[in-house]
């Protein structure tokens, strides 16, 4: 039992904790080679450098034809050669016209293109155009390297490689890509309250959860997830799972157990394998959180609750794992935008509401924001980052943190 009479010490704040975090560890330095194919989610470990222009000549935004706008002004104009894409032009002759094709390169000597719904087959099949409006030099021209530049560092390292990333990359000819290797992250849950979905659920016991939510997160941002199940609520076992974990991976993720409990185990069997540097934050959902060392691995010890896990994974696990890729950008971006809802009892701590846009702009809260409530996550579009003590009335303009940005 504790003695009351005892001060603890204040909990440290989100920013302190994450600051702590992300100080401690750094990035693997591991790199590998990847088809631009199978780099997805992946994080570059080296600039992408073009070795050419983009677009690498001269090319049209459009059917249509290509001329001289000087010869615009002629009655009919001879059509002298057909462009596709993909093809090498003849220089055009002065007072003819070409007949192109999106994407095709420009005629030597052309300096326009007028769309073909502005011109008018003049004569039999292929042989004259008349040009309808007047047009404007290096009109529907894209030009040479408008887009890229040859020697241009078009991505640079410890960018998150996203869908139009790897087109861009593939764009200046990278067929493959230098990436940060996965970080290999065991994950366990403790409690023997807990069994598996398909098993039978006998008196007090639970579905495990936070075993398909932080796996589903961990492979969301590219880990190599080593799954060690759950482990029963005793000392030993707990120890000897932390071993099995340092051994295998570089990172330990757990659920549940880091509370005070006489059954939370996690606290005393990390400080026998390793060290603890930080133990609860002044967050809700979220308090019981803890941060150490286990042999050559960081652990990080996340509430059982599932709101609770999910929550403080999105803000303190997610930054640590893009962290140990090389990743740049670690934090979401924020919008702030109207509440339509109101939360007059803030509460001491920092506090992250489970929220939905609305139709109107605004953002509506979801009635039950218990930490054991996952259908919030599911019902909502993010998190409301409401500071302690800030009670919310209707029309305040609040601080949004979208699951969108949380979850890549």
């Amino acid at each position: 039992m504790s003695d009351p009479t005892v001060t603890r010490p204040p909990l440290q704040s989100l920013d302190e904790a994450l600051q702590r975090l992300l100080t401690a560890v750094a990035p693997s330095g591991q790199v590998e080679t990847v088809s631009t194919f199978d780099a997805l989610g992946r994080v570059l470990a080296a600039d992408v450098v073009s070795q050419l222009d983009v677009p690498p000549a001269d090319n049209t935004a459009m059917d249509g034809y290509a001329l001289r706008a000087a010869d615009a002004g002629l009655s009919e104009l001879p059509v002298s050669q057909r462009v596709p894409a993909g093809s090498v032009p003849q220089p055009l002759q002065p007072g003819t016209a070409a007949r192109i094709f999106t994407g095709a390169q420009i005629p030597p000597g052309a300096d326009c293109v007028v769309m073909q719904e502005l011109c008018e087959a003049a004569g039999e099949a292929g042989g004259g155009v008349r040009i309808k409006a007047e047009p404007q030099v290096g009109q529907h021209i894209r030009r040479r390297g408008e887009d890229v530049r040859q020697g241009a560092t078009v991505l640079a390292a410890g960018h998150k490689l996203d869908a139009a990333a790897l087109g861009l990359a593939a764009s200046v000819g990278a067929a493959a890509l230098q990436v940060a290797a996965r970080p290999r992250v065991a994950l366990f849950s403790t409690g023997d309250e807990l069994v598996m979905p398909g098993e039978p659920l006998k008196p007090g016991a639970i579905y495990n959860s936070n075993r398909f939510t932080l796996r589903g997160l961990l492979q969301g941002l590219g880990c190599e997830v080593v799954d060690l199940g759950i482990v029963p609520d005793s000392l030993d076992a707990t120890r000897a799972a932390l071993r099995e974990a340092a051994s295998r991976a570089d990172l330990i993720i757990t659920s549940g157990g880091v509370s005070v409990g006489e059954e939370d185990h996690l606290r005393p069997a990390v400080q026998a394998e390793g060290r603890l540097d930080l133990w609860q934050i002044a967050l809700k959902p979220g308090k019981p959180l803890a941060f150490g060392r286990v042999r050559e691995s960081w652990f990080i010890g996340l509430p059982g609750n599932p709101v609770s896990s999910f929550v403080t994974f999105l803000l303190l696990v997610r930054p640590v794992i893009l962290r140990l890729q090389g990743a740049t950008a670690l934090q979401p971006r924020a919008f702030g935008l109207r509440a339509d809802f109101a939360w007059p009892k803030a509460d001491k701590r920092r506090e992250f509401l489970r929220v939905r846009l609305n139709e109107a702009g605004g953002l509506d809260l979801f009635s039950n924001q218990s930490s054991g409530v996952l259908t919030s996550a599911v019902w909502g579009d993010g998190l409301v980052d409401n500071p302690p003590g800030q009670p919310i009335a209707p029309g305040d303009v609040v601080r949004f943190l979208p699951f969108s940005e949380l979850l890549s």
